[in-house]
């Protein structure tokens, strides 16, 4: 194969697989369009996102290959830290599955992981956890 060959099978192999979404990517992180104080991974692609949960005052789907695994079963360590990172507190206790919680001063933030997507949303101020 002459080099000119090899250089264009080698750009479009680049184009074909580097251009998904991934957790994984370095290209760090961007504001939330719901909540401008939490952090989303900047290659991560929004959309919008139905709810009917009386709790939500505004939710965002996001999408992103490889968070959470397998059926959404992993948390996704970096992610959190870097939302950590931001001033934002993980609730633990009140995790719930796919769901985790976080806090900022009087803001709640909903986070559900599931396979190559998530979703974002902030709580009403009323929101109280159920025992």
């Amino acid at each position: 194969m002459n080099i000119s060959k090899y250089v264009t099978c080698v750009i479009c192999l680049m184009l074909l697989f580097g251009c998904s979404p991934s957790i994984n990517d370095a290209s760090g992180y961007k504001k939330a369009g719901i909540n401008e104080e939490i952090p989303v991974p900047a290659n991560a692609q929004s959309s919008t996102d139905q709810f009917d949960n009386p709790n939500i005052k505004k939710g965002e789907k996001y999408i992103l290959k490889n968070i959470g695994g397998e059926q959404g079963l992993y948390r996704p360590k970096e992610y959190f830290e870097e939302i950590k990172n931001w001033g934002w507190e993980e609730l633990k206790s009140e995790q719930n599955g796919h769901v985790h919680f976080f806090s900022k001063g009087e803001t709640i933030i909903s986070i559900v992981i599931k396979e190559d997507y998530f979703q974002l949303y902030e709580m009403k101020e009323d929101f109280e956890f159920s025992d």
